[in-house]
């Protein structure tokens, strides 16, 4: 099993930066790669579109409100693995109000391509989503 993790700090308050990525069907808010997304099953699966047009379903497994996080699974998508979970959590920053840790990170079993391509695919697409919260929540 191959995992990767991806972390920022954004300049948002934890409480405002999970007020806007909290919601597990809000990635259109803040995530360009994401324009599209549907809740199924009360809000437990979204069904995603890309840009391109491929589609990506995915279920939640966990949520925890109080501690900022929820985990997910990939139950469709067009990526080169298989048993994707991921995590995204955001931390405060010791000392800091006004800015917030946020971590994307993933454990996955490639399929047809090498661990080392499957952790840079997807340290790939944390850091440009990261990338773009930070974005999003400096405008």
């Amino acid at each position: 099993m191959a995992s990767t993790s991806v972390s920022r700090t954004v300049p948002a308050s934890p409480q405002k930066v999970w007020d806007l990525i909290g919601g597990f069907d809000s990635l259109p808010d803040w995530l360009p790669y994401i324009p599209e997304s549907t809740a199924l099953k009360g809000g437990r699966v979204r069904k995603l579109a890309n840009p391109d047009g491929d589609v990506i379903v995915e279920r939640l497994v966990a949520f925890n409100e109080a501690e900022r996080h929820y985990t997910y699974a990939i139950l469709e998508a067009p990526f080169p693995v298989t048993g994707y979970l991921s995590t995204l959590r955001v931390h405060p920053v010791d000392g800091r109000d006004d800015v917030a840790e946020v971590q994307w990170s993933g454990r996955f079993t490639p399929d047809g391509v090498s661990d080392t391509e499957a952790e840079e695919l997807f340290a790939g697409i944390y850091a440009d989503g990261l990338d773009a919260l930070h974005q999003a929540l400096s405008a």
